[in-house]
């Protein structure tokens, strides 16, 4: 609704005007009177003539200027007229509205907001803004004992993250890596391995669900310590007596204890497990990674009668900002030969502490065990230490020095059929940044398995 009202410049113009109009009409009268009518002049004729033209013109402005005014008036009450009769025909129809629909502000708003909001289509931008590609990529040297020096292309591990609401999540990590045909014949090949790929679905804010071709939450180094992550370039020896990863589904969450930080996190699944990689019990024919539920003859089948269950229960307590303690247990256990005459069980301790933003130090005991046709129990074992001491906690103030990482790393590994190995790791890390690493590190070896031998990589990592 407007209301008429004359604006002030346009009053002021008009009282410019009307004074401008006054004064002229009486210099006219003194100049014209009877007493003075016979001494002028042509010029002085001819000039107050234009003094009148020019006054006649300016009043024919300021009538202009009030038709305008008069004009917007009337299209203000016009307005005005129509805004009142909406108002009216909105006050007759709400009170034609059945009682039982008259609801208070309040309740309308939230009787709206509980109503669904219409599915669009994503477009292109929104799709772009769900999807990213991380991962990491290694380049190496490295002079093994006994064997000439090379650089390689250690691993290029690409992870693609698809959002696809606020409750499903996508997400699947590869590695590539490229070695020598020789001596089978010329060229190189690049091998392309599927890490991980897994559907989460987000069921409340305490519990997940997942399920595809799973990271497996025995211990925590898959979940938080692969690729760039780990400080050290090779993983840990006793790693190898665990799956990483296993077709099935699991549910997985943490569920806070007080305001201070401290939860509870948990992982409990089903995977198809281990398989026989030739079908047979005996021990050496255990494949901890094999079992897809695709054969090589395309029929789709677990290798034997009942898949493994397993999980992971852990405790976080932080004491103040960077200075964290963290302890977990996990294990899993189920059939692995064809016969489904034999268990394979696996337990892990893993803890983990943080001691201000320049030194950690985690590791992992991992326990194995099971039954053969061929050598009855067999009980594969070891465990790993790793610690950490960023320089930069000497505040020395020297550049290159507050950019290094010292680490080192003790493992132990026997694999139960024979094989001992315990190795002693000492190194470092320079930060170019963040993200970009540059590592070295010695390792010293003693085993019983004479192709063992020390070795000296140099490693370049990037982190994306």
């Amino acid at each position: 609704m407007k209301a008429c009202r004359v604006p002030t410049n346009r009053g002021n113009r008009m009282a410019k005007l009307l004074a401008r109009g006054l004064l002229a009409a009486g210099v006219i009268a003194m100049q014209v009177g009877p007493a003075r009518a016979a001494e002028i002049g042509e010029t002085d004729f001819n000039a107050l003539k234009d003094l009148v033209r020019q006054q006649g013109q300016q009043m024919q402005h300021l009538q202009e200027e009030v038709l305008k005014l008069q004009q917007a008036h009337t299209a203000d009450e016009q307005q005005h007229k129509q805004d009142a009769e909406q108002i009216q025909q909105l006050i007759q129809r709400l009170a034609a509205q059945p009682a039982s629909t008259n609801l208070p502000n309040e309740a309308v708003i939230a009787a709206a907001e509980m109503q669904p909001i219409p599915r669009v289509p994503i477009d292109e931008a929104t799709v772009n803004h769900n999807f990213s590609i991380l991962g990491d990529a290694e380049f190496q040297y490295a002079k093994t004992e006994g064997q000439h020096g090379s650089f390689l292309f250690a691993d290029f591990a690409p992870i693609f993250l698809y959002r696809g609401g606020d409750r499903v999540l996508f997400e699947a990590g590869f590695d590539f890596v490229l070695q020598n045909n020789a001596p089978a014949g010329a060229g190189s090949a690049t091998t392309v391995n599927l890490s991980f790929a897994q559907l989460d679905y987000v069921l409340n804010d305490y519990v997940t669900l997942a399920a595809g071709n799973l990271l497996l939450p025995l211990g925590t180094y898959v979940l938080r310590g692969a690729g760039w992550l780990n400080k050290i370039p090779d993983d840990p020896l006793p790693r190898e007596l665990l799956p990483g990863s296993g077709i099935g589904a699991q549910l997985l969450g943490a569920i806070p204890l007080g305001e201070e930080g401290k939860m509870i996190n948990y992982a409990v699944y089903g995977a198809n497990g281990p398989g026989s990689a030739d079908g047979t019990g005996n021990a050496g024919a255990l494949d901890l990674g094999g079992n897809v539920g695709l054969r090589s003859d395309n029929a789709i089948a677990n290798l034997h009668s009942d898949p493994s269950g397993g999980g992971r229960i852990g405790f976080f307590a932080p004491f103040k900002p960077h200075y964290d303690f963290e302890i977990g247990i996990s294990g899993q256990s189920g059939q692995w030969d064809n016969a489904g005459r034999h268990l394979w069980s696996a337990a892990v301790l893993d803890a983990s502490v943080h001691l201000g933003s320049y030194f950690e130090t985690r590791g992992e005991f991992i326990n194995t065990w099971y039954g053969s046709d061929d050598l009855g129990r067999v009980h594969p074992q070891g465990w790993w230490i790793q610690t950490g001491y960023k320089l930069a906690g000497l505040d020395l103030e020297l550049p290159l020095i507050n950019n290094v990482e010292l680490v080192g790393r003790y493992d132990s590994s026997h694999d139960g059929l024979g094989i001992k190995t315990r190795r002693a790791t000492l190194g470092y890390i320079y930060y170019f940044s963040n993200t970009l690493l540059f590592e070295g590190d010695y390792e010293f070896l003693h085993s019983n398995d004479p192709t063992q031998k020390d070795r000296f990589v140099l490693q370049l990592s990037y982190g994306f």
